[in-house]
């Protein structure tokens, strides 16, 4: 939601693919009062839903992403999923 480009994004992928991070959580930027920053872009689902393949094609154990996706939501089941797959 910060102007971020689909281009950047994909590349922030490659570097933590890099070195091995396996999950990952992709969310939009959501203005929390008039008095943050506002939202450049808000991001359609299906973005999201791109993010998420590519994601899982770059090697990506587990991968949340949506506009409402928050990094700690589900960290803990994830982390226990994640201790499974491996």
């Amino acid at each position: 939601g910060l102007g971020e480009k689909k281009k950047e994004v994909v590349d922030t992928m490659r570097h933590l693919a890099e070195v091995k991070c396996q999950i990952l959580s992709i969310g939009q930027y959501m203005r929390p009062s008039k008095n943050h920053f506002p939202v450049i872009n808000y991001y359609k689902p299906i973005f999201f839903e791109e993010l998420n393949t590519i994601a899982l094609n770059k090697g990506f154990k587990i991968v949340s992403s949506s506009p409402f996706t928050r990094s700690s939501f589900h960290a803990d089941k994830d982390f226990k999923r994640l201790k499974n797959i491996t």
